[in-house]
This record gives C-alpha cells, sequence and structure tokens, in this order.
C-alpha cells in the first residue's frame, strides 16, 4: 500500500491509501478521493517522504464507548473504521441542531450524549474556538461498506 499525504482546495491535510500511483492517480480522476472534512474532491498530494504499508498495524486497545476520542484508535484487530461506524451509529442523529445542542452540552444546559449532525464550517469553527471538541466525520461513515 502506498501511504501519501493530500490536501484540499480547503488546506485540509489528511492521509490516504492506495495500491500505487496508478490507483491514486485513477481515482483522483474520477473524482473519488475526497477530503473527509468537507468532502471537496479537489485534491492535491503534499510532498512526503515515501512510506510503504507492508502488514497489519501493531495492535493496540479497543476503542471504549465512552466518547470519540478513543474513537480512533486502532483495535486489535485492526478495524478502527468499523469501530468508528459502530460509534456513529449509536449515536443521537440531531439533524441541523447539532452545533446548538453541542453548546448546549458543554455549558451544561443538557446532560452529555453521543450526538451526530450538520454543523456549517464556521459553526465547527466557533464550536472548537470555545474548546468545545467535536469530530468532523464524513458522511460515508454512516452508510454500509461494501
Amino acid at each position: 500500500m502506498k501511504v501519501l499525504d493530500l490536501q484540499c482546495a480547503n488546506s485540509h491535510t489528511f492521509e490516504g491509501w492506495f495500491a500505487s500511483e496508478q490507483d491514486f492517480q485513477h481515482q483522483l480522476a474520477e473524482s473519488l478521493v475526497q477530503c473527509p472534512f468537507c468532502a471537496d474532491a479537489r485534491v492535491h498530494k503534499l510532498l512526503s517522504a515515501p512510506r510503504i504499508q507492508r502488514g497489519a498495524a501493531p495492535p493496540s486497545t479497543p476503542p471504549s464507548e465512552s466518547g470519540p476520542a478513543q474513537v480512533a484508535e486502532v483495535s486489535e484487530n485492526g478495524q478502527w473504521l468499523s469501530r468508528m461506524r459502530e460509534w456513529v451509529a449509536r449515536s443521537e442523529d440531531v439533524g441541523p441542531r447539532f452545533a446548538s445542542q453541542a453548546r448546549a452540552m458543554h455549558e451544561g444546559d443538557l446532560p452529555a450524549r453521543a450526538i451526530r449532525g450538520v454543523a456549517s464550517a464556521e459553526e465547527t469553527r466557533e464550536l472548537l474556538s470555545d474548546g468545545i471538541l467535536v469530530l468532523p466525520v464524513p458522511p460515508a461513515l454512516s452508510e454500509p461498506l461494501h
């Protein structure tokens, strides 16, 4: 596997794994490579030292159900994406009320619980700047894997 450092036109930096350079170029041409933060398909490679993934990642502890901070940890069998999907599926969808619900929970006006929803980039920036931890999750995480 080739691991590439990528960036979207909105300056979000993320990592992509591809079978080969040709696979990356093909997916890029078909607009299949999208930013996980904003879904922008205007993506380019950043300069980076080459890394080749030659096997499974070393085992670590599975993510806890307590919240998103532990969700990204790699589980013992390397299925972190499946664990993330499970966590997202257990959360309450509050739709466009996400920013107000997250702020109310942070301020103690609502009981804390796992929520997901929709927030604009500006709302997300405001939440983060106010110390309210949120994790932008691409819509694809709520769809089944094929």
